[in-house]
This record gives C-alpha cells, sequence and structure tokens, in this order.
C-alpha cells in the first residue's frame, strides 16, 4: 500500500478531534488523498504554512501539537524554560495558539499568551520584554482564508536563523502527534500566563517613540483587513494627532472568513477596493492598509486623478527619505546611519541614502534578516546607528525595540511623512516625483509564477536546476554582465540561498528566486532610465520571464 495510504488509515484510526475526523470523512478522490497526506507540511525558514484540514500536510491540531512538542523538545536540549505566543485573526488562530500553550505547560516550559488576536511585531516585543527564550506566532500573514501557518522566534523577538529552524526540523521530525491524547487548553495552569494591558501599553509606546511629527491636518481612510491590527492601530494613530481617521466597517473587526477580501495582501489593488471607495467618498488624502497580521502595510495616495497605489518599494522609499531628512532636521541623525534593506528591494534606497552618508546594508530576502542586521549592530555597541529597513513586500521598520517588521509602525510613519509633506503643499505623490526628478527614475515590477499541485514544489526546483545548467547570455535584448547565484556566491557575507540575479548590460536586473511560504516562484525585475524607456523595458523583461518560467 502507498505510504499516503498508510498514514491516512493511521490517522482515521487515532483522530478524536471533531474538526479533524469531519474533515477525513470527507476526503473522497486519491487526489485529495494525496495533497492530504503525501507529504508532511514543512517546517521551514518562516516555520509552517498550510491548508487547513486533516492530514500531514495540512494546517490542523495535530500537526500544530507535533510541532510545539519538537519546539519544547529542542528548548529543553538548550536549557530554555519560557515562550511568548500570539495569533492573528484566522479562523482556528486561537485555538491552535492554545494548543501550543498547552503542550509547552505539559512539557514545564513557562508560556506568555494574548487574550486576543494581535499584530506580529507585539509578539517579537513580547519575546523581549518578557526576556522569554522564544516565541510562537500562529499565523498565515496575508494568505487566502483557508491557510494558516506557525512561525517560531529566537530569543531576540526575531524569526529563526536557518541553522536554528534547521536543528528545529530535528526534533519536529521525531515526533509522532498521536503518541500522546491531545492536551486541553488550562488557563489557570501555573505556568500559563496572559500578557497584560501594561506590556501593550509600553509597545505602544515604543512605537509612538519612533514619531518624527504630529500626524494631524491629513484625514485617512484605515482597514485591518479583518485583522489583528483593528484596535492597535487606530489607537496609535490617534494618538499622534490623526483626528480625521475612518475605518472601513466591513473590515473593521477580526474575521477570519475575509469575506470582502479574499485575498487578504494589502500590495494587491483588490484588498484595497472598499478603502479606495470610501476614500473617494470621504475624500481622504490617503489610505491605508494592514494585512491580517498587521505586520505589512499597503497604501494609496489621493491625486488629481484619483488614488494612485503605492508599491512596497515607493513607501519604503517615501519613508526611507522622510526617516533621513527629518532625523538630520532635528539634529537627531546619528554618525554614519545604517538603512537595511533586502536584495530584492529597489537600489533607489542606495540613491535616497547617499546625501545623508548613510550606509545600505544589503541582506536575504525575510524581515528575520534585517532583524539579524540590527542585533549584528547591537552586539558592537552601535544599535543606534540603526535608523530604518525595509522589504519591498511592504514590510518596514523604525527603531530597535522590536526585530520583525512592524504595520502599526509604518502606518504611524506614513501618516505622518504625510501630513508633513502636506504642510510643504505637496502629497506623496510629489514628493516621489521631486524623488524621481533628481535621481532618476527607478521602475520595478515583482511577478509570482504559480506552481500548485502534488509535483508543484518539484517543478519548481527542476526550474532552477535547469537555470543553472543552462546560464542566460541575454535577458531581452541586453547582454548579461553578472550573474550572481546566492547559493554559491562569496562576494557578500551573507548565508546561501536559493536566488539568481542577473545584472545586464543596459542598468536592468532580473532576480528569480522560488517562495518558501508559498508555491509560487517570483520574478523581481528592476529598470532605471527615463520614464517611458523605463516603462518599455519592464514590459519587455517581463516577457522575457514569462516565457522562461511558465
Amino acid at each position: 500500500m502507498e505510504d499516503y495510504k498508510q498514514k491516512y488509515t493511521y490517522w482515521k484510526q487515532h483522530a478524536t478531534d471533531e474538526e479533524v475526523v469531519k474533515s477525513l470523512a470527507a476526503i473522497n478522490s486519491d487526489e485529495q488523498l494525496q495533497e492530504a497526506f503525501g507529504s508532511d507540511l514543512s517546517f521551514g525558514t518562516a516555520g509552517l504554512r498550510g491548508i487547513m484540514g486533516a492530514g500531514t500536510n495540512r494546517m490542523n491540531v495535530y500537526t500544530v501539537c507535533r510541532a510545539t512538542q519538537g519546539v519544547a523538545s529542542y528548548m529543553r536540549s538548550l536549557g530554555k524554560t519560557s515562550c511568548a505566543i500570539t495569533y492573528d485573526s484566522r479562523n482556528n488562530s486561537q485555538k491552535f495558539s492554545q494548543m501550543a500553550a498547552a503542550v509547552l505547560a505539559e512539557n514545564g516550559i513557562k508560556v506568555y499568551i494574548t487574550r486576543e488576536c494581535m499584530p506580529t511585531p507585539y509578539l517579537s516585543y513580547m519575546v523581549r520584554s518578557y526576556g522569554a527564550d522564544m516565541g510562537i506566532n500562529v499565523t498565515a500573514s496575508h494568505n487566502a482564508s483557508q491557510y494558516n501557518g506557525y512561525k517560531v522566534y529566537d530569543e531576540n523577538g526575531c524569526q529563526l536563523t536557518d541553522d536554528a529552524a534547521n536543528a528545529l526540523t530535528k526534533f519536529i521530525e521525531g515526533v509522532d502527534p498521536f503518541a500522546k491524547p491531545l492536551p486541553s487548553f488550562d488557563e489557570s495552569h501555573p505556568l500559563v500566563n496572559y500578557s497584560d494591558d501594561e506590556t501593550e501599553e509600553k509597545y505602544k509606546q515604543c512605537v509612538i517613540a519612533q514619531s518624527l511629527d504630529d500626524a494631524d491636518g491629513i484625514s485617512v481612510v484605515y482597514s485591518p483587513l479583518n485583522g489583528a491590527g483593528h484596535r492597535v492601530v487606530p489607537e496609535v494613530l490617534a494618538r499622534v494627532g490623526v483626528k480625521n481617521l475612518v475605518v472601513v466597517p466591513q473590515q473593521s473587526m477580526p474575521d477570519g472568513n475575509f469575506p470582502t477580501c479574499p485575498y487578504p495582501n494589502p500590495e494587491k489593488k483588490e484588498a484595497l477596493e472598499l478603502a479606495l471607495r470610501l476614500g473617494e467618498q470621504s475624500n481622504a488624502d490617503i489610505v491605508v492598509a494592514n494585512d491580517p497580521d498587521c505586520d505589512r502595510m499597503g497604501a494609496a495616495v489621493r491625486t488629481d486623478g484619483g488614488y494612485r497605489q503605492l508599491t512596497g518599494n515607493e513607501v519604503g522609499v517615501l519613508l526611507c527619505d522622510y526617516v533621513l531628512s527629518r532625523m538630520q532636521q532635528k539634529g537627531i541623525l546619528p554618525r554614519r546611519p545604517v538603512v537595511v534593506k533586502t536584495i530584492v528591494t529597489t537600489p533607489m534606497v542606495d540613491a535616497v541614502c547617499k546625501p545623508y552618508d548613510a550606509e545600505v546594508t544589503d541582506v536575504l530576502t525575510g524581515f528575520k534578516y534585517i532583524g539579524n542586521a540590527i542585533k549584528k549592530l547591537e552586539d558592537k555597541g552601535q544599535a543606534d546607528r540603526y535608523v530604518f529597513g525595509f522589504e519591498e513586500s511592504c514590510g518596514y521598520l523604525k527603531g530597535t525595540y522590536v526585530r520583525d517588521k512592524d504595520g502599526v509602525v509604518a502606518s504611524m510613519l506614513l501618516c505622518q511623512c504625510a501630513a508633513y509633506h502636506k504642510k510643504q503643499g505637496k502629497t506623496l505623490a510629489d514628493r516621489l516625483a521631486e524623488l524621481e526628478e533628481q535621481l532618476g527614475t527607478f521602475l520595478q515590477q515583482t511577478v509570482s509564477y504559480a506552481f500548485g499541485g502534488v509535483d508543484g514544489a518539484q517543478r519548481k526546483e527542476q526550474l532552477f536546476v535547469q537555470l543553472r545548467q543552462q546560464p542566460f547570455e541575454e535577458i531581452a535584448d541586453s547582454k548579461v554582465k553578472d550573474v550572481c547565484d546566492f547559493l554559491l556566491q562569496t562576494r557578500y557575507d551573507l548565508p546561501k540561498s536559493n536566488v539568481l540575479r542577473y545584472d545586464l548590460e543596459d542598468g536592468g536586473r532580473l532576480i528569480l528566486r522560488p517562495s518558501g511560504t508559498e508555491p509560487i516562484v517570483k520574478a523581481y525585475i528592476f529598470v532605471r532610465g527615463s520614464r517611458t524607456q523605463a516603462q518599455q523595458r519592464l514590459a519587455q523583461i517581463k516577457a522575457f520571464a514569462d516565457g522562461v518560467i511558465k
């Protein structure tokens, strides 16, 4: 009998959780069986992420308890004794987080857990504030409603490094999820502690301490996209001076079904549709939205021709410019300031930083690498040099109070940035145009290619084998002048990563990488030149990527 059928039979014999039992009974085809049991949900560098349902390749109480028992064994092997836990607004997130807490408590590990869904950066803050040894965040970020996930953090409040994640994986792989009965969550257990209001208030004060201006004088439409930012973000915005704030009513409260927004990713225009409509009605200056775990932020700005949605790179450039210029004007910019960005983020940042003598540090994709860059500065007694970090996928952080991207501080800073420029008679779009005039036109586009199905992971792997065996000599009529394979490269002080970067003679750049959290391959395209020329080159390089990957 095939392995996946044996696993299915084993689960049928041992599963007692009502939802899982129902889900097992609903499997009615061999294809469904293979997808649910054909592999185990792998613990990657971003933890677990998958569709909710029964099976070894699904998010459910058994895969969560298995992972958590692995975490507990890993912690005990290192003498670690405490863990912070929070969760987002998704279906089953609270249940999964409480099961994780119960498993840890059974293992003699002290737990700090939130009573309600909270932003991801608050988990990072909890770890640091309580002096916890690790953190667990039940979230699938901006994925569709059928997904959930499970991220693990170290004692610095940063997602696990590759080495730590690999070590943890070995402990998880040795766990049989049915070896012990499912635990029950007991909030009166002596090792279970709820996060208190005082800690949350200190977190909000740390966010507000990053302020550079009052945010009065602007009107804002905000959407938490039915997520964990629903309470904290409006509170912070009100405290920094936003008096004219309208929250999208249909998306104002946590709802794991995301009924008005099937794919709650603030990078996507569809996710902002209701907010943009409300913005038109209320004549708001800017529209701001967070994803369900409130670590990312998307935005749009009102222009004469309607709302212009800003890309993650454009927001990052605006905030970087704002932070550096205002800190300099206020006399609080440190000597040799440091800005950290990922290798797939726009090179326009380098041009913005140059007049301020700011050092730009490039790191691998994933905000944990930005968090680790802060830690390296801290270890040298230079944490105050860090002024800003961001990645093109709408993740931003000013300050060192957490070690993950923070949609709360990003929302606050963008409102303050918009208010500051409005007082100068400009919109955010106007400021972008000024920067473009000063520094040149930098255009970029991120394209995602789906690799779904049972063989999706294998096809992704084969693609990158082929790309390495047959390197491009020319891309869209421009010669490739340099190829950087981040699995093999030695020029950067970075961990190995399955990323290929092609630099072209005309100044363009194409980066290809498989996603670590979704069944997709991403292409990042960068061009520079006059606006018309840059737009043409963007389309040409995209067409090339389409032909290679599709």
